[in-house]
């Protein structure tokens, strides 16, 4: 089978935004969801920044029993979900058995395991919480959503660290284009900013450490020094092209292309050549055929770290050639800071909204130009331009490599 897919419902939980309204209007905008952490105490602590999510109001979506019983990345889960699935108004017009569910995190519930762990070592066996495996374990989001929803049909977590959003919307792209599937509620979510976590990566010194918030997350700009952690969540409702014509869906974008590597190469380096990310993005436009160059649009996985940057830029350049220097390239981390297991949904979702309102968000905070970075990234300002094709490509520890590839809905 080789079905078309399509996307009719979009969610959001993220630092500058708790809705697609809202995220389109911070990142268009060139809003800094970036901050000093308020999570916790972060006085000894060499990075004191994070992307954290603002003012949700959690009683929209559940009441407070039910939120108890949920790990804050789950919580973020839940939230995006639903509004997905609202946009999508897919409730009660689809087969449960061919409804699905594919959605990850990176880490899962870790504020669940250190609250337990405190538990464990201060209270005694007995009182660690019954909850605490059903509110850490990594499945569970798809889980809840599959049971909220009365999805019976495929169920899956896909945990590929930073790049989880984006393997998840693709390989439940493949499920319903194979036709496995009529529709998937698809994406990732996150929720690690917290006194272990946070510990854990400046140790591995993958921070930065930057006191500035507006010159700590910074994609290509050679003064980069690490990235800065972000939470949230982001979820796509995809759906066979012609169920949703049948049923009078509203498309917001065809998903046209899916690329999946590794570069076996280091579990936290990229490898230097960009050729793992290169197969993916390659991959993810082969059938797409024809394409300007000019129209099309990179929502870059752009972390701020020296490597990555770099090598994403190598990637681009295998790809396209030439013609790189005209591509379209935002990093809209620049703005969330790094969202981890929820970055590659949220920003398939920002790739799509560019295409949607023909235009590209900006790489904020850029002032020093890279010799080694030196593609168009879309420094500091928007630009309203048309775009045909976009892109959103997700790199993760382990060598991961992600991307997504998106267009406007045609009758072809």
């Amino acid at each position: 089978m080789n079905k078309r897919v399509v996307v009719t419902g979009l969610g959001v939980v993220s630092p500058v935004g708790n809705n697609t309204e809202e995220f389109w209007d911070g990142i268009i905008n060139g809003r800094n969801g970036i901050d000093k952490i308020t999570l916790f105490d972060t006085t000894d602590y060499k990075a004191t920044l994070a992307g954290e999510v603002k003012n949700l109001e959690l009683s929209q979506y559940m009441d407070k029993g039910e939120a108890r019983k949920l790990d804050r990345f789950s919580q973020f889960t839940m939230c995006a979900a639903e509004q997905a699935v609202k946009m999508s108004d897919i409730t009660g017009k689809i087969n449960p058995r061919r409804f699905g569910v594919y959605f990850g995190s990176g880490i899962g519930g870790f504020d669940t395991m250190i609250t337990e762990y405190e538990n464990l070592v201060n209270r005694g066996p007995s009182r660690v919480s019954p909850m605490m495996i059903p509110k850490m374990i990594v499945n569970i989001s798809a889980g809840n959503i599959a049971i909220k929803y009365n999805a019976q049909g495929p169920c899956l977590s896909v945990v590929t660290a930073c790049a989880t959003g984006s393997s998840c919307i693709g390989e439940a792209y493949r499920a319903i284009k194979d036709g496995y599937a009529d529709a998937i509620i698809a994406g990732g979510s996150e929720a690690s900013i917290n006194p272990l976590g946070v510990a854990g990566f400046i140790n591995c010194m993958a921070l930065s450490e930057s006191a500035d918030k507006d010159r700590a997350s910074i994609p290509f700009d050679k003064e980069r020094n690490g990235f800065v952690m972000g939470e949230g969540a982001g979820a796509l409702v995809l759906e066979e092209y012609e169920h949703a014509k049948n049923r009078g869906a509203k498309i917001y974008a065809e998903v046209i292309g899916y690329g999946s590597t590794c570069d076996a190469y280091h579990i936290t380096a990229p490898s230097p050549d960009g050729v793992g990310a290169a197969n993916a993005i390659s991959d993810s436009i082969a059938d797409t055929g024809v394409y300007d160059s000019s129209k099309v649009y990179i929502n870059a996985h752009g972390t701020s770290t020296p490597l990555n940057d770099k090598t994403e830029t190598n990637a681009i350049k295998k790809v396209f050639g030439e013609d790189a220097y005209k591509v379209h390239i935002s990093s809209t981390k620049s703005m969330t800071g790094h969202m981890l297991g929820a970055a590659g949904a949220v920003e398939a979702i920002a790739a799509i909204l560019a295409l949607k309102n023909n235009a590209v968000p900006p790489t904020i905070g850029y002032k020093v130009a890279d010799e080694e970075c030196d593609l168009d990234y879309t420094p500091n300002k928007a630009l309203k331009t048309e775009i045909n094709l976009a892109l959103s490509v997700s790199l993760g520890f382990g060598g991961h490599n992600a991307s997504l590839a998106f267009r406007e809905i045609g009758d072809e």
